[in-house]
């Protein structure tokens, strides 16, 4: 969660929302890491998840297809999505759209810092990743670092 604290301290530096992310491997080594760049790149979907995801997806893919058996040190094919065995850990709860990627990118395991009353789709407002009606459902552990990932959040909204 320190990682995704650094990543947020990124975004708040390029004026975006202060919320950042890491996607751990089964081993817990770091796939990869974002932050919001919404407003940085002018892109709706530059959410923390969703940066992270795609890198860590691209991060097993490039991986994968480096080696000479296909598969990489990962276990994986070229051009594997499947974050199977993968935790993504982010500072702030998923939105709906982040946890419908967290779920068709089959993650694991989300653990979250702060909750999102008014947006969040992870247990607060709405419970995406674990609804039952879905293929997939990622064990979720929230609060880890709650208040500090909860004081990165208003300090940057009280500054605006």
């Amino acid at each position: 969660m320190r990682l995704a604290l650094e990543e947020a301290e990124r975004a708040a530096l390029s004026g975006d929302v202060p919320v950042g992310a890491v996607v751990l491997a089964a081993d817990g080594t770091v796939l990869s890491t974002g932050h919001n760049e919404r407003e940085a790149t002018g892109d709706p979907t530059a959410h923390a998840e969703v940066l992270a995801i795609r890198r860590a997806a691209a991060q097993l893919s490039d991986s994968a297809a480096g080696s000479t058996s296909g598969k990489g040190g990962t276990g994986r094919r070229a051009g594997e999505w499947r974050l199977t065995g993968c935790t993504l850990v982010v500072t702030l709860e998923p939105c709906t759209m982040c946890a419908g990627a967290i779920v068709q990118s089959r993650v694991d395991r989300v653990v979250y810092g702060a909750r999102d009353e008014k947006a969040g789709a992870a247990g607060s407002l709405w419970d995406v990743v674990r609804d039952r009606r879905l293929n997939h459902r990622p064990e979720v552990i929230l609060g880890v670092l709650e208040a500090e990932c909860a004081e990165q959040l208003t300090d940057f909204f009280r500054d605006r």
